[in-house]
């Protein structure tokens, strides 16, 4: 929300310097996030006038102009269509710096004419948005003079965030009032005289959505003369960031802004029929918007509709048929409450942001709305001319008895400040609050009808953390309202004003930072960091298109409010964003690298898992000592082989198991298991689908680790190992095995042939072709055998051979090769 300080001041009566308002906007809660001084950034712009401008002699789209900027004469070669001679213009010498872009203007030649400096557009003094042309100014604009200071510009802005529950803030009188009421000035009083209309307005409402809009105003003013807005209006506007289009739609953006009243004007001639309808959106029900896009409705939404169909969506964006332009010589003015509820579900579905619907997903003041539009109707008559009809309305005024009570003990017990009972109350009175009933242990408040957020009458679905039914929404229905004031004392009296209070301490000795199964995490990040994976950080979510190539994306975990369009399901795997990852760094001249992540993976139950992933793509560095080759899945299962033994999971206690999900190729994945049934990760290359659909190389591989899978290791008290007195021994063995058989398998049968004698077997050979039969192949495994108690002979180490061969044979049906 930005505002000027000649704004803030219509408003607020106050001596109060720039530092004391920004200081107390952050103490009462309404942060500032930034001060901006137009004029500052403006100091070299200057008001010029174009002597003559021509067709450049070597360039069709630029004109050569004489500019006179208040000194010599100078040359500017200029691109803007609408640069002519006679024509007043902001000029940018040598030696300034365009704010938009930061470019620092110099003197120099364009296809072989001199320019001296810079003929302007909005946009780049960053006024606005409008670059379709330099800047035009009146034609008694006065030549020399620093334009910033002619403008009006040359005075603080103020920008402030504003939190969900605050819609009051969202206007410069509701901000001023909150000001005021932390003694920082008076407020000036809002009593626009009523207007009289003369006859029956030419546009009548009817209410066929009366959920969604409860209560409409609306009337004529006819004999209206649209144009450019005034001075103070368009300065007014442009302060903060507003770029003014005509009068009637500038008069409606001054009262979003100025009292949070959003307003909308309608053509009357543009009008079908002289019925406007508030219904439900229907098949067929598209319009193109103001914003020049086209917007279409949905069965919630609310539209206002004219016999020929939609021609607004009411609460969010009007439409351009019916639009107001040079040519309106009546108006109707729109001033509605709609339900916020129905607004903020609207603004999601359609993605359209606009001002109105910020005011009214927040909710505004429902009894605001016939001063409003006096107010407006007034300002319309003196800019515009013209006469007002009387008022037609569909509904009724809502009624608004809200009220709401403080204990006083409660202010310190539960705010922490021990604010006097007198204090507590006038506090709430600055603010609007008016006192019903008031005695030593309490204050009882009518909550004015612009706090929408104050005494928020509970549901029972708005309480979910609250046990049982009507009882605790009873006691939802006593709570909140006295938090929320107890909330506005404190905040008036100085959110900083609170004494801090420390934490009682159980124990002297600290906690442990991390949960194991977050040294786990950290562990396994380092692992895959020093693997060469670049790690990255990427959303939870993802297009649900896209998450369907992983997998099911089941309406369960689609996104209710998602942040984007392509950002609507929660991924089932963090594979999903680093594929996408991976697949923009491939179109960016990225060839061979590594990506990984640790986070959260959903699935349709709504259960989370966390999860190391990690996706390769390319192939391995160039050597000196090995060839570069292309990734394939046992290097995705070395990665989680890697991290699963830095975790200190048993590695003998690991077996893989072929075929995964169906993102996976079939052929080439596989399972790390531990048991018959716990999955500790998954790996391989992914299914050509996924590598077509995400332009990724055919041989991407990648690995998912399970990391709430992974046991947490057995604490034992470890003595020093024994050293054997004997030295080991190595006897190799090649076996024939059928092409199905892994190769864990021969090496788990080896291990177990004579657990006291074998310590490791390992694979070192896998060869098929020339001499092995078809559809064999031949495992070659070297066996360590470490003697404990004595030295082997001949004879014993033969048996242990034999015992080796037999076992490898029938667990495996491996013979072996001659």
């Amino acid at each position: 929300m930005k505002f000027s300080l000649s704004w803030l001041k219509s408003w607020l009566q106050t001596d109060a310097s720039l530092d004391q308002i920004l200081a107390t906007l952050n103490k009462i809660g309404l942060e500032v996030e930034g001060v901006e001084n137009k004029a500052e950034a403006l100091k070299p712009f200057v008001i010029a006038e174009v002597i003559e401008a021509v067709q450049h002699p070597n360039a069709d789209r630029l004109r050569a102009c004489r500019v006179n900027a208040g000194g010599a004469e100078l040359s500017v070669v200029c691109g803007a269509p609408n640069a002519r001679t006679g024509l007043k213009v902001v000029f940018a010498p040598a030696g300034a710096v365009v704010p938009a872009s930061g470019m620092v203007l110099k003197v120099g030649e364009i296809r072989g004419v001199k320019s001296e400096g810079m003929l302007t557009s909005f946009r780049e003094l960053g006024l606005g948005e409008e670059h379709d042309g330099i800047i035009e100014l009146p034609d008694d604009a006065p030549v020399g003079e620093n334009y910033a200071q002619w403008a009006g510009l040359d005075e603080p802005v103020v920008e402030i965030s504003i939190t969900p529950n605050r819609g009051d803030a969202l206007s410069i009188r509701g901000i001023a009032r909150d000001l005021a009421a932390a003694g920082l000035g008076t407020l000036k009083d809002f009593a626009p005289a009523p207007i009289k209309g003369e006859g029956a307005s030419a546009i009548q409402w009817a209410n066929e959505f009366p959920e969604a809009a409860p209560w409409v105003l609306g009337r004529t003013i006819s004999g209206v003369k649209n144009g450019p807005s005034p001075d103070w209006l368009v300065k007014r506007l442009e302060s903060i960031g507003l770029r003014p289009i005509n009068a009637l739609v500038d008069i409606t953006n001054f009262f979003t802004y100025d009292l949070g009243r959003p307003l909308h004007v309608f053509d009357v001639k543009k009008i079908n029929g002289r019925v406007l309808t508030l219904r439900r959106g229907q098949e067929g029900d598209t319009f193109p918007g103001l914003a020049g896009k086209e917007v279409t409705a949905g069965t919630e939404d609310c539209v206002i509709a004219d016999a020929s169909g939609a021609q607004s969506l009411a609460g969010i964006t009007g439409g351009e048929g019916t639009g107001c332009d040079e040519g309106t010589t009546e108006v109707f003015i729109e001033c509605a409450l709609f339900d916020h509820v129905k607004i903020a579900r609207t603004g999601q579905r359609t993605g359209i942001f606009s001002d109105a619907r910020a005011r009214f997903e927040r909710g505004i003041d429902s009894q605001l709305l016939p001063a409003g539009l006096d107010a407006a109707s007034a300002m319309v008559m003196a800019i515009c001319g013209g006469s007002a009809s009387e008022i037609s309305e569909a509904g009724a005024r809502p009624a608004w008895t809200r009220q709401a009570s403080l204990r006083f003990e409660r202010l310190r017990s539960f705010g922490g400040s021990d604010i006097e009972a007198a204090d507590a109350v006038a506090s709430l009175q600055r603010l609007g609050f008016g006192i019903v009933a008031q005695d030593a242990q309490r204050v009882t408040v009518a909550v004015p009808s612009w706090r929408n957020d104050v005494a928020q009458p509970p549901s029972l679905d708005q309480a979910p953390g609250l046990p049982g039914g009507t009882e605790a929404a009873l006691g939802a229905a006593e709570i909140e309202p006295e938090v929320d004031l107890i909330e506005e004392v404190l905040r008036l009296q100085g959110l900083d004003a609170i004494a801090p209070v420390s934490l009682r301490a159980d124990t002297l000795l600290p906690a442990p930072i991390l949960t194991p199964k977050q040294s786990r995490t950290y562990l396994a990040r380092r692992v895959l960091a020093m693997r060469g994976l670049l790690e990255c950080v990427t959303f939870s979510f993802a297009d649900a298109a896209i998450c369907a190539l992983f997998g099911d994306a089941p309406e369960s975990l689609r996104l209710a409010n998602p942040i984007a369009a392509d950002l609507n399901q929660m991924r089932p795997t963090a594979l999903v964003t680093l594929a996408q990852a991976a697949a923009r760094n491939l179109a960016r001249g990225q060839a061979d690298f590594g990506l990984f992540e640790t986070g959260p993976s959903y699935a349709a139950d709504l259960s989370q898992a966390l999860v190391a992933a990690g996706l390769r793509v390319g192939g391995t560095p160039l050597s000196a000592l090995t060839p570069a080759r292309p990734f394939d899945a046992m290097d995705a299962k070395a990665d989680a082989m890697a991290v699963l033994a830095a975790l200190g999971v048993p590695m003998e206690a690991i077996t893989t198991q072929p075929g995964g999900p169906s993102y996976y190729h079939p052929g080439q994945s596989g399972a790390l298991m531990q048991g018959p049934k716990t999955v500790l990760a998954r790996f391989g290359t992914l299914h050509p689908r996924v590598t077509k659909a995400l332009d990724l190389p055919a041989n991407s591989i990648a690995f998912e680790i399970f990391l709430d899978a992974i046991p947490e290791p057995k604490r034992r008290k470890k003595s020093a190992p024994a050293l054997p007195s004997f030295q080991p021994l190595r006897r190799d063995f090649a076996f024939l095995v059928d092409e199905s058989v892994g190769a864990e398998a021969v090496l788990r049968a080896a291990k177990g042939a004579e657990r006291n004698l074998v310590t490791n077997a390992v694979l070192f050979d896998r060869y098929q072709g020339k001499g092995v039969p078809e559809g064999k192949i031949s495992l070659a495994i070297a066996v360590t055998l470490q003697p404990a108690e004595k030295s082997l002979t001949d004879a014993e180490i033969e048996a242990v051979c034999a015992k080796i061969v037999a076992d490898v044979a029938k667990k495996t049906g491996a013979t072996l090769r001659g």
